[in-house]
């Protein structure tokens, strides 16, 4: 017990609206549905929680963890609370004031129990019409603070570090657990498969159609980490494991779910580690910088991306770093930084095609090929045309490159690549050209399920303004009204504060 107002706790139970009493009533409630009838919580021992800072002993923090996860229609985890996870009751650290709450970086027994009980969350919030959203995004600074050093360490030799707990029993109440079993090679190989299948999935259809079955199946992964498997098996359950984790943070920052993306995005940096692939565990963090300059945020995807390069190792492959010079150019674009853009993407330009493929390229480097190299610079120049018009010349450019390119089964990203073109048309002062792909990209709205399709459509939208008298324009900006009223994202109709 510290004393102080655990400051977490606090806030997420103001959010929830409950009195101290019905909490103590639906903890003992829950407990009880888990196995756990001797628990009894009352008033008094909620208002220590909140107000003096004491932990409550297991099963009481996975408890409430699954509570507040259905109240608030978002993914709690215990470190939310402010409880320090595996802490002894009375020794909670004022987690709610120090700028790493979710003690990054995390042991390897931790990982997969934060694994197992984030996943199990967001299942139940799927399971129960629930939408995740409302926590906030850690701070690429932040991130790179805490995970700078260790992620530039190789992983602990199996057995060189004793189990603190068993994984098993971190599983939050409220759903159903996986029943782990050790596993060989033939599972570990499926597993790896229906990795292809739903990555397949998602660059066609986009992220909300199968999101809940990557999450499922990673909290089946987490399950099967319990175990201590043969090392060369435990290295690939670990990149299995960062794989859909990777899957799971883009599907979700596709549908809009940001705080939720994140954690996945790290928990993949962990699971990455483990496996000994530190170029995977880069990339991963590389997804949330992508994520953060979507969000209007370029400098913590700037912080992001210099932990991804350092934290990667001396084994990038020239096309990866080519892919992250590209995040990093659209990152300064945002800023209006120009020049440095331009160079950035010369260097990516020059590393891309330096990359002889001496050496096999990881599947979760497959679908950054040419194609995508075009889409990532029209992005970055389409970007930096709102700052200077100039930059819209090239991006046409490499957009219809993109295009030219684009391989059956990407039809998110030729959506992107209709998307951009259209809007650096309009700002290049050529709106004929610009109805032309509006219209292309408004035909095939409906066949994805993303959200940041309807994010960039709105961008577009804003630049058509400028040309409302003409007629074709006009017509096109009531087809873009309505599709936007029929989006799934839940947004003002244009032209509405």
């Amino acid at each position: 017990m510290t004393g102080e107002t655990n400051t977490r706790l606090a806030d997420l139970f103001g959010l929830a609206g409950w009195s101290k009493g019905e909490l103590a009533r639906l903890v003992n409630r829950q407990a009880a549905a888990m196995g756990h009838p001797q628990l009894a919580t009352d008033t008094s021992r909620v208002r220590r929680w909140i107000d003096r800072g004491e932990t409550p002993r297991d099963p009481v923090p996975r408890v409430l963890a699954a509570l507040f996860t259905e109240r608030l229609g978002r993914v709690v985890t215990i470190e939310d609370l402010g409880f320090v996870r595996h802490g002894r009751a009375g020794k909670r650290q004022d987690v709610g004031k120090t700028e790493n709450p979710d003690q990054l970086p995390w042991p390897p027994d931790r990982t997969a129990a934060v694994l197992t009980e984030f996943t199990g969350m967001d299942l139940m919030l799927n399971r129960r019409g629930l939408v995740g959203a409302g926590a906030a995004l850690a701070a690429g600074s932040v991130l790179s603070n805490a995970m700078h050093d260790w992620l530039q360490t190789d992983p602990a030799r199996p057995g060189a570090v004793p189990r603190a707990v068993d994984p098993l029993h971190a599983d939050p109440a409220g759903f159903d657990r996986y029943e782990a079993a050790p596993i060989g090679s033939e599972e570990i190989e499926a597993l790896e498969h229906s990795v292809q299948v739903f990555r397949a999935w998602d660059a066609s259809r986009g992220g909300g159609l199968q999101r809940k079955a990557v999450v499922g199946q990673l909290n089946e992964v987490g399950g099967m980490l319990a175990y201590r498997h043969a090392d060369h098996l435990q290295r690939r359950l670990w990149g299995v494991a960062a794989n859909l984790a990777v899957l799971a943070g883009w599907m979700s920052h596709d549908v809009g779910l940001e705080p939720t993306a994140q954690k996945y995005f790290v928990i993949a940096a962990h699971a990455a580690r483990e496996s000994g692939d530190r170029p995977r565990a880069g990339e991963a963090l590389s997804r949330a910088a992508r994520q953060m300059v979507h969000l209007g945020r370029p400098d913590d995807a700037l912080d992001l991306m210099k932990l991804a390069k350092t934290g990667s190792g001396d084994r990038l492959l020239p096309r990866t770093r080519a892919m992250f010079h590209t995040i990093e150019a659209w990152a300064q674009a945002s800023m209006g930084r120009g020049q440095a853009m331009r160079r950035t993407l010369g260097e990516a330009e020059d590393l891309f095609v330096s990359d002889r493929r001496d050496e096999a390229t990881p599947d979760w480097m497959q679908n950054f090929d040419e194609a995508d190299m075009h889409g990532m610079e029209a992005l970055a120049y389409r970007t930096l045309a709102d700052h200077d018009p100039t930059a819209a010349i090239p991006a046409q450019r490499h957009a219809k490159l993109a295009l030219e390119l684009r391989s059956k089964g990407h039809e998110r990203s030729k959506l992107f690549d209709h998307i951009s073109l259209a809007s650096a048309c309009f700002i290049a002062d050529d709106p004929e050209q610009a109805d032309r792909y509006a219209r292309l990209a408004l035909t095939s709205m409906g066949e994805t399920s993303s959200h940041r399709t309807w994010d960039r459509l709105r961008e577009m939208y804003r630049l058509t303004g400028q040309y409302a008298d003409y007629a074709r324009t006009d017509v096109l900006r009531e087809e873009i009204e309505l599709a936007l009223s029929r989006s799934p994202v839940n947004h003002p109709r244009p032209g509405q504060a």
